[in-house]
């Protein structure tokens, strides 16, 4: 990356890194005083801009549009979830070392697949090889069978459906309806102290600078080029003597590891995990927030799922009747109006005003001369 653009990372990562958490630890009385509340929402949306980073990677620059990414999301959280489960042990209601949910079903001894999620370091490589493997064989199949365009859409939304399905299922183990919930410790430290919140809350501010980080050095480099020419023009680049299903493969992947690890750090912060954040509705949601902020430049996926989550934050509160209407109006408007998003109508005002930041005005959009060009082998 250039300079420049690292000096607005590491400024980014101090202000949402250091800067605020200060600011949440002053004094309530003070004018500076940030609430537990608004920490733990920020930390939320944090979670959501990383998932939304590995969505844009697919979508943004390889042209793959999955609609089922919230399947990668569960994997994520639900591991994490089930390390914190059984690190509640003898402290739930029933006092016994199984699940509570599984007392209610009668279930006597722990399944032999939640076992290895007593080790903290099992549930890390879970959160990382689980979706990352899901998403390999199920990319696999489908990228080899030359499934593409709307198909794959279709493809990933019943994916998304089935998981949803399974996952509600009480004979799972996992939840069924109600899912995971109540957790108490993590690593030992109790998540309702707030120094807990603040640390997962500096945790995800950490992990999106790496995950922005990745995704533009993988932009940047010779594989980034192969995949905004696979977006543009699939054919060219079969003839021009790549293999487009490696590399669609690859940052299939890429992106559900990234889900994964958003869904691994949302757990613990919300508290809970359930089918309904693996099904379709949450999966389009996830597009939405790419599109509005801008699809082919990550600042703007991040910008778009901060932005249209606080604004649903908002309405669910003040008119919890109008956060449907408003998603689905979001949705068509940008379709409509400005399909690049957010961030392409500032870099079409950047052209105009010279003295903008050179990282806007030369921006690669899709559709574009630059974005066009099919890399030589």
């Amino acid at each position: 990356m250039p300079k420049r653009e690292w000096l607005a990372v590491l400024a980014a990562v101090i202000a949402l890194a250091v800067v605020l958490p200060a600011c949440n630890a002053l004094p309530a009385g003070s004018p500076l005083h940030v609430s537990n509340f608004t920490l733990n929402l920020f930390g939320k949306f944090l979670t959501y801009a990383i998932l939304a980073l590995g969505l844009d990677l697919l979508w943004g620059y390889a042209g793959v549009l999955s609609l089922g990414h919230g399947v990668f999301f569960g994997l994520g959280a639900y591991a994490m979830g089930m390390h914190l489960m059984l690190e509640i042990g003898t402290k739930s209601v029933y006092q016994t070392a199984l699940p509570d949910f599984m007392v209610w079903n009668r279930v006597t001894a722990l399944p032999l697949f939640w076992r290895p999620f007593y080790s903290a370091w099992f549930t890390l490589l879970a959160i990382v090889v689980v979706p990352a493997l899901a998403a390999l064989v199920f990319g696999f199949l489908a990228f080899r069978s030359r499934v593409r365009g709307v198909y794959f859409s279709i493809i990933t939304q019943a994916l998304a459906l089935s998981a949803w399905l399974v996952f509600n299922r009480n004979e799972m183990n996992l939840g069924g309806t109600n899912g995971l919930a109540d957790f108490k410790t993590i690593l030992g430290f109790s998540l309702s102290a707030p120094a807990t919140q603040r640390g997962l809350y500096v945790v995800t501010v950490l992990a999106l600078a790496a995950a922005y980080v990745l995704c533009r050095w993988i932009t940047r480099s010779r594989a980034g080029k192969v995949l905004v020419a696979i977006r543009d023009s699939e054919t060219r680049v079969l003839f021009s003597g790549y293999s487009p299903v490696q590399y669609k493969l690859f940052v299939f992947v890429v992106s559900a590891v990234l889900a994964g690890v958003a869904g691994a750090l949302y757990a613990p912060q919300v508290g809970i995990i359930t089918p309904a954040k693996i099904g379709v509705l949450p999966s389009i949601e996830m597009v939405v927030w790419v599109a509005a902020g801008g699809r082919g430049t990550l600042v703007g996926a991040m910008l778009g799922a901060f932005g249209v989550n606080w604004i649903q934050s908002w309405l669910t509160t003040s008119y919890p009747d109008l956060w449907l209407l408003f998603l689905g109006a979001l949705f068509m408007g940008v379709v409509l109006f400005i399909p690049d998003g957010v961030v392409g109508v500032a870099a079409r005002l950047a052209q105009r005003l010279p003295r903008w930041p050179a990282a806007l005005r030369h921006r690669e959009m899709p559709g574009s001369e630059a974005a066009t060009r099919t890399p030589t082998p």
